[in-house]
């Protein structure tokens, strides 16, 4: 799984740690600073407590009894992947957003999927569904959600911290490639596209679309957004695809 990880990943976490550790020195140094540390410890427990207490009291938790093909879906990859245990997971509707994340709280992990991505299951696109949930456990199965704790002052940083995190989202997407191949572009196209209107897109169009399309403010949009553009990501996956000898071809429609 190492050889997944996009280089930029170690990168900006040490750069980050480095800017997190001299920031927590400098607090720790005054005892006001130690007072900030607290305070902002608990208000972080309470906002996540509420949170994870909003989730559970207004989302349908996935089991063996309910949605049993999530439930399958989501046990099979939390074992290859080495997972300890698969985290809980939530339907939650989200008014047609289309959508999944990953949360952590004392010290749970959970998965949150909107209620649109989940009707992938019941249609055409389970493989889709599947890259989908894998990308959301690669976080858990690379402590991204355990990291953040130890380099909060960096993530406040200007471009920095998105800078991190979006090289986060490339290694969590070449795992769900590695994982679930089949589902890899479909998967990334949905949460463009929808989950009807994705099997529609021409690929090679897109890319085109990617060059045609530049410019400042595309560069600045991202450079300021914790993930990468999706059309970006999509690329990416394809060069993956085809240096491993896929038989993908871009030319095709999914």
């Amino acid at each position: 799984m190492n050889q997944l990880v996009h280089p930029k990943e170690r990168v900006y976490f040490i750069v980050c740690l480095v800017v997190s550790i001299i920031f927590y020195l400098l607090l720790i140094v005054s005892i006001v600073g130690i007072i900030y540390l607290i305070i902002g410890a608990i208000v972080g427990l309470i906002l996540n407590g509420i949170f994870i207490g909003n989730l559970k009291g207004n989302s349908i938790k996935v089991s063996k009894h309910q949605f049993p093909k999530i439930h399958d879906i989501a046990q099979r990859l939390s074992k290859e992947m080495g997972l300890n245990k698969m985290p809980d997971i939530y339907v939650l509707q989200s008014g047609g957003a289309l959508n999944a994340f990953a949360v952590k709280f004392l010290g749970r992990n959970f998965v949150v999927i909107y209620s649109d991505i989940l009707e992938l299951a019941y249609e055409e696109g389970e493989d889709a569904l599947a890259f989908v949930i894998c990308h959301e456990l690669a976080h858990i199965k690379r402590k991204h959600l355990s990291n953040r704790w130890f380099i909060y002052p960096a993530m406040l940083v200007p471009f920095l911290g998105t800078a991190y995190l979006r090289a986060c989202e490339y290694t969590c997407d070449m795992i769900g490639n590695y994982y679930v191949p089949n589902g890899a572009i479909a998967g990334l196209l949905v949460l463009t596209a929808g989950k009807k209107l994705y099997k529609q897109v021409n690929v090679e169009a897109l890319l085109h679309q990617a060059q045609e399309e530049g410019g400042f403010w595309v560069w600045f949009a991202e450079i300021i957004s914790t993930h990468p553009n999706i059309i970006k990501r999509v690329r990416n996956i394809i060069n993956a695809q085809t240096s491993n000898n896929s038989t993908y071809s871009i030319s095709m429609s999914i």
